[in-house]
């Protein structure tokens, strides 16, 4: 049964690649109704020698943005004509850290995802895939470790927070207890569910699991009345909301079921939601993701980290970004469709009347008017 459960998962993935390069996005997913095919006219700025600005953020007096890339640096935007400056680092190990992407070195140079500043100090907290949670100071430098392992066992893959300043904690993502960042494909394709979701008391440095047993854990948003958190489950491209305060506090529930594998979920003035695909869904990812007996048969073939991913996201590079009100309800979806300009984001951070757009694979940002 098992030799069999592999060759067809051969065949299939033989026939997916060969087909999809001969009859043009026969496997690649179809546009989300009612979307709007403009993202393609973003505005580029490139990170001359590094990739992957997964995050981006921008401190209380408006400046940056700031972003981490592959190679384990904070970098700052400081405008046209003098572009982007080191700012900070998760690691001192920086010795061997000079390729823009080595998934290799991850481990030793660290892998900043998300950031958020603190709106009243003005520190930036850094979720580092290999470092845990760290932050660091309005100046830079070497950041400060805060949580490096949560019950006596390493953070493998710590993604993703929010900050609640007023009751001085912080919700943040482990994506894997069993995975670290640069498996992030078996994690997926193996359905594994060891994710966490956790809150850090900044005062007590105390650490609670909110939620166990989530579906590569990513992306977290605060509601505007801090009422509840948002929390991505990439692998079933769902978002939970957990309740925090109220009669359903300490319940969570399905908030939104979308089109493709969700990563980073920003909030913007109104209380609305972005959220980043970093590809849409289509019948055969569906299938790949639902059945986790295909994901692992895949794993067990000679394919590429590259032919792998070309299944997962359904061969043509593409950007979504969706919109959601406070309820869940999808209000606007953007997207460019052929990757024009954006390619597998991974944040939507809505400023000053623009979307700046992170990939956590891309050597540059996007801005797009509203």
């Amino acid at each position: 049964m098992k030799t069999r459960l592999i060759l067809a998962a051969a065949i299939l993935a033989a026939l997916s690649i060969s087909l999809s390069l001969i009859t043009n996005n026969l496997f690649t997913p179809p546009p989300v109704p009612g979307s709007h095919d403009n993202l393609h006219a973003a505005e580029i700025i490139h990170l001359p020698g590094a990739l992957g600005p997964e995050s981006i953020a921008f401190d209380p007096s408006g400046g940056g943005p700031y972003v981490g890339v592959a190679d384990g640096r904070i970098l700052k935007w400081v405008g046209d004509g003098h572009g982007w400056v080191d700012f900070a680092v998760t690691t001192f190990q920086r010795k061997d850290c000079v390729r823009p992407f080595a998934p290799e070195m991850e481990h030793v140079c660290g892998r900043p995802l998300g950031l958020r500043f603190d709106k009243n100090t003005g520190d930036l907290y850094i979720a580092d895939a290999y470092f845990g949670l760290q932050v660091v100071g309005p100046s830079g430098g070497l950041a400060t470790q805060l949580v490096a392992e949560v019950e006596g066992h390493p953070l493998l893959f710590t993604n993703d927070m929010d900050i609640d300043e007023d009751k001085d904690v912080i919700y943040f993502t482990d994506t894997s207890t069993s995975f670290h960042r640069r498996q992030f494909m078996p994690s997926i394709l193996t359905g594994d569910k060891s994710g966490r979701l956790m809150k850090y008391d900044r005062s007590s440095k105390e650490v609670t699991i909110l939620l166990r047993g989530l579906a590569f854990a990513n992306g977290v948003a605060l509601s505007k009345d801090r009422s509840f958190v948002l929390v991505a489950e990439t692998t079933t491209c769902r978002i939970l909301r957990l309740w925090l305060d109220g009669p359903n506090a300490g319940n969570f529930e399905v908030f939104a079921d979308l089109p493709g594998f969700v990563d980073n979920i920003r909030r913007n003035s109104k209380g609305e939601f972005w959220v980043a695909l970093h590809a849409k869904k289509g019948v055969l990812q569906n299938w790949a993701v639902s059945n986790p007996w295909v994901g692992k048969a895949l794993l067990k073939l000679p394919l590429s980290f590259k032919k792998l991913h070309y299944l997962l996201v359904g061969g043509k590079p593409h950007a979504t970004a969706i919109r959601l009100s406070e309820s869940g309800e999808i209000l606007e979806v953007l997207e460019d469709s052929e990757g024009k300009s954006l390619r597998f984001i991974s944040e939507v951070e809505e400023n000053n009347g623009k979307l700046w757009i992170g990939s956590v694979l891309m050597p540059f940002i996007g801005i797009y008017n509203l």
